[in-house]
């Protein structure tokens, strides 16, 4: 395959995915670390960066999640899913649900009259970046980027 031609690179059983999943990963990482700077200076304009991070963050896992199924479908056929692979998919469905859970929290609390966050995000964002780490850890593993030990 010639790396130049862009033909072959988009339509690759597999790429989009790939090359996709990187974007909500730094968005979603980047978004936590804003909240918390927001909360411990305290500053607004942080918690406005936070927040829309997030929503980039929530709205690239929607294709994502599709090119990671879509991938499964073609190159290995719809076969059931086992081991690593399984866990990849059950921790990646499991990381795009609590990045949308903790979006909604940030733009429900918007619409509150007072515009506080609730303190329990702090801790879920938390549990989803660990969430969000382990997945793509395991994406690794998978693409032969990272060994399992």
């Amino acid at each position: 395959m010639n790396p130049f031609d862009i033909k072959s690179a988009l339509l690759a059983r597999h790429a989009q995915h790939v090359v996709l999943i990187h974007f909500p990963i730094a968005l979603f990482l980047v978004s936590v670390a804003f909240d918390l700077a927001a909360s411990w200076t305290k500053k607004h304009i942080l918690s406005v960066v936070a927040r829309y991070n997030l929503l980039i963050a929530a709205v690239f896992s929607l294709p994502v999640v599709l090119t990671g199924i879509l991938a499964w479908r073609w190159q290995l056929e719809g076969q059931p899913l086992k081991g690593t692979l399984r866990l990849h998919f059950v921790m990646g469905m499991t990381s795009a649900a609590l990045i949308w859970l903790v979006c909604w929290i940030h733009f429900r609390a918007r619409r509150t009259p007072e515009g506080m966050l609730p303190q329990y995000r702090l801790p879920l964002e938390m549990v989803a970046a660990v969430a969000v780490v382990l997945t793509a850890h395991l994406g690794g593993i998978l693409s032969g980027v990272t060994s399992p030990g």
